[in-house]
């Protein structure tokens, strides 16, 4: 067993609970802000992961998880790194594993999702799909416990009946996990519990004229929970009766979670909830997402103050503006129909949602400081950080990969490169692209002034590999390449002159030439797939 090198503390904490589309970077570090002691970032598939590149930001200081289209899975940074729990979503043992080693430098816990009961999740075996096969379970936190060098845990939903959910939670703890958490709210109908099949095999089974916790404690008697309809699911109040049953059976901490909806709207309810469950800690999910202060001690802050501060989040870690749109609706709630409402559900970009909260400027001066530290790399030398660098066969290469969401939607590399030739009267560029029969992915040289210019890295098609060929030959030259946040002074006097000539053809010109370079600064997609928020 691989010793673990981070002991993270699940006693007496206020955790913030992982959340699709809401626990990314900017949330997670409000939460802490405002008094959170351990935050988890949204589920994460194994899968997803393990297509996944470990890169360090230098611009923006954190680590991404860089999926092959450039997406950014999950991004972390310094601050959080001993406070931050990154849960996966897991059918397989040894992809658990093999997440777990990739992500476990950067994090402080790893934990498995097995409570979800969206079909998204379920349709996988994962999630609360886990939860009919308590085999599965064994195997795969077992398997993390002694292959990773960090705390694993895992999160469930109470079982059909509470003598099922003690016996499962027993089978858990055997395990070596290091705490679990228990929503107090049921699985939904729809997955199959087989009867026994939690009770926890040789040797682990009780002497057989033992007779169950529950039949031996008169005060778990009766507190057998039946599943609701899956409609009626939000309204089922939470069971702290099931999650006190289980505190109280475990030796490992237990985590309650479930009861925004019922018991917490203020930092002094989630230790009401705490105590009316018997639990270590307490996770808080959807009063979280409403105002992220419910872990401030000294009460809720404004909620124009606490949208403000996860914009400028937002903006200096580059959320994409359609998570940051999200997570602000949320907070929103009932005032989405206000004039601000009204803004953000407006706001195509990161630039007018902070116009909608007036902080335009804070986004001029963070968008030049940001430009200027990618300006900063960029002048270090080839070997720092992968600039052009010329290989004995005369070919110009460099690391780079090209990005649609960086560019204009008129705008593409090839399209700056095309224009810069035919300003300068060269021929045209010629392209060379090849596909690499083992992965089927391509890298493409293009020639210009009898110079070629290459991309080292290979790319899934052959637009998208030219398009990094031809970024390559425009950095190595010093030209723009149509980013976002760029400008092309000969773009501009070519359509002033345009519109002096010939005023009334302008319309003509705008469709041969590209247009002006937009002003906004790209920010990076930090959150996975267009999921719903999970709720649970």
């Amino acid at each position: 067993m691989i010793e673990h090198t981070l002991s993270l503390c699940y006693h007496n904490k206020l955790i913030l609970a992982p959340m699709v589309r809401v626990g990314t970077l900017p949330m997670r570090l409000l939460a802490l802000d405002y008094g959170a002691d351990i935050v988890y970032c949204e589920e994460l598939i194994d899968l997803k992961m393990l297509q996944c590149k470990r890169v360090v930001n230098e611009v923006l200081s954190t680590v991404d998880f860089v999926a092959p289209d450039d997406r950014v899975v999950f991004r972390t940074c310094e601050r959080e790194q001993n406070r931050v729990v990154f849960q996966m979503g897991t059918s397989d043992a040894e992809r658990a594993l093999a997440v777990a080693r990739l992500v476990e430098n950067d994090v402080a816990g790893i934990d498995v999702n097995m409570g979800c009961p969206k079909e998204y999740s379920t349709k996988g075996g994962m999630g609360a799909a886990l939860l009919s096969d308590p085999d599965k379970i064994e195997k795969i936190l077992s398997t993390l416990v002694k292959g990773t060098r960090r705390p694993v845990t895992c999160k469930i939903r109470i079982l059909p009946s509470l003598e099922d959910t003690l016996s499962l939670v027993k089978r858990i703890e055997r395990t070596g996990i290091a705490a679990v958490t228990v929503h107090g709210r049921p699985a939904r109908d729809g997955l199959a519990f087989p009867a026994g099949a939690y009770a926890a095999p040789a040797p682990y089974n009780r002497g057989h004229g033992e007779t169950s916790s529950v039949a031996q404690n008169p005060v778990l008697r009766g507190r057998v929970t039946f599943l609701r309809k899956r409609e009626e699911r939000p309204q089922h109040p939470v069971s702290c009766e099931a999650i006190k049953a289980v505190a109280e059976t475990l030796s490992i901490p237990v985590i309650a979670n479930g009861g925004s909806h019922d018991h917490i709207q203020k930092y002094l309810d989630i230790e009401d909830f705490r105590q009316a469950t018997a639990a270590s800690s307490v996770m808080v999910a959807r009063a979280a997402m409403w105002n992220p202060s419910i872990f401030l001690k000294e009460g809720l802050r404004p909620l124009e103050e606490v949208m403000q501060k996860y914009i400028r989040y937002a903006v200096q870690y580059e959320n994409h503006y359609t998570n940051t749109k999200y997570c602000l609706c949320q907070m929103l709630r009932e005032q989405l129909e206000s004039p601000q409402g009204r803004l953000l559900h407006a706001a195509q970009s990161s630039q007018e949602i902070c116009e909608a909260f007036g902080l335009g400027a804070f986004y001029e001066e963070m968008t030049r400081e940001l430009n200027t530290r990618r300006a900063e790399l960029l002048a270090r030398t080839p070997e720092a950080v992968g600039e052009p660098a010329e290989d004995p066969s005369g070919v110009i290469k460099m690391a780079v990969k090209f990005d649609r969401r960086a560019y204009s939607p008129q705008i593409t590399p090839k399209m700056c490169l095309l224009e810069w030739c035919r300003k300068e009267k060269l021929a045209q560029p010629v392209y060379d692209t090849v596909q690499r029969p083992l992965d089927r992915l391509f890298c493409s040289v293009v020639t210009v002034a009898e110079q070629k210019y290459q991309s080292t890295l290979w790319d899934k098609s052959k637009k998208l590999a030219e398009q990094a060929a031809a970024i390559v030959c425009l950095r190595s030259r010093g030209l723009p390449e149509g980013r976002l946040g760029e400008e092309s002074p000969s773009w501009h006097k070519r359509k002033r002159e345009a519109t002096d000539q010939d005023p009334g053809g302008l319309r003509n010109q705008e469709q041969a030439v590209p247009g002006e370079l937009c002003k906004k600064l790209f920010v990076a997609l930090g959150s996975g797939e267009e999921s719903p928020l999970e709720g649970w």
